[in-house]
């Protein structure tokens, strides 16, 4: 990467799941506008989860599109990341009709209502392999690696959270039976990519909700993923009471992380001023920053940083 500065996935419109001109003329403009790294927003892995207005990986017939987003972002030094996420139940479709999703628990959906039951453990085991499968096809149309979409609600951050994960089985309890699920997911990418391929994990550092996450779970979590082989953990979280304060949101979770883990950390969310950011850097073990929404309104963003540090000089 050219810089430390990551644009952040955002949520993408594909109503076919296919990657269109649409979104490659927008990331294109980002990529010209002097990032280091782009993270795609997410893409299902599962082809019962079509119906989610998302871009997809969960068949090759997907692939071409992807390798010509690749192509475009390519032409500018910028790497390219794909998001991959199973939604469960965090999505909802119809007319406001709700579907029976997947979960970890029994557990309707705290934020959209929705119902859903308790998988299987043949089911995680397909899961797995679906976002295994989604990796290779991202390797194969060019990207420069993957993230493992495991914060936000979707299903791999209801594993990790209490709320959702009243399991009694190897996939509930502790922070490490919870942990589980991520792992297996990374272990099964692994073995499909290969070791060359860059694997990086986004995680909740606070769910927002009664009986989320702890930020000592949160920690060990980082732990086990960093001993794993992760080659980066993107902190994040709830940021809807966050917007309106002076960020970055999770600082203090991502910066106690940094300093504990040999896996690279991206502190995501009110990353706004050039100069915390390079505080930050010096003042922590942060070496990367993610920002999302500011890219929607100017594409050029991080050339603008880099002329007012000239300035400054």
């Amino acid at each position: 990467m050219r810089n430390r500065f990551i644009r952040a996935a955002i949520s993408d419109t594909a109503f076919d799941g296919f990657v269109g001109e649409t979104l490659i003329t927008g990331y294109s403009a980002i990529a010209a506008g002097g990032v280091g790294a782009i993270v795609t927003g997410m893409a299902t892995v599962d082809g019962e989860e079509h119906m989610f207005p998302a871009a997809a990986l969960c068949g090759d017939s997907f692939v071409p599109g992807h390798r010509k987003l690749a192509e475009a972002v390519h032409k500018y030094d910028v790497r390219l990341i794909a998001q991959l996420a199973y939604i469960g139940s965090y999505a909802t479709v119809g007319d406001n009709s709700w579907i029976v999703a997947l979960a970890p628990s029994s557990v309707p959906n705290i934020v959209t209502g929705a119902p859903a039951r308790e998988m299987r453990l043949g089911e995680i085991k397909l899961i797995q392999k679906r976002f295994a499968d989604a990796a290779a096809r991202a390797r194969g149309a060019g990207y420069d690696g993957v993230e493992i979409h495991s914060a936000h609600g979707l299903l791999l951050s209801q594993f990790l959270t209490p709320y959702y994960n009243r399991r009694t089985d190897e996939y509930g309890g502790s922070v490490e039976n919870r942990s589980r699920m991520i792992l297996e997911t990374y272990t099964q990418i692994r073995s499909a990519t290969g070791y060359d391929f860059p694997v990086w994990v986004k995680l909740n550092c606070d769910d927002g909700i009664e009986n989320g996450i702890t930020e000592e779970d949160f920690l060990r979590v980082c732990k086990l993923l960093s001993q794993a082989g992760v080659d980066a953990i993107e902190v994040s979280g709830n940021w809807t009471p966050h917007i309106f304060k002076a960020g970055p949101y999770f600082l203090a979770a991502a910066a106690a992380a940094a300093a504990d883990n040999s896996a690279p950390i991206i502190v995501t969310g009110g990353n706004r001023s050039v100069s915390r950011m390079h505080e930050i850097l010096n003042e922590t073990k942060i070496e990367f920053f993610g920002i999302a929404r500011p890219f929607t309104r100017e594409p050029g963003l991080i050339d603008r940083f880099r002329r007012e540090c000239e300035n400054y000089r």
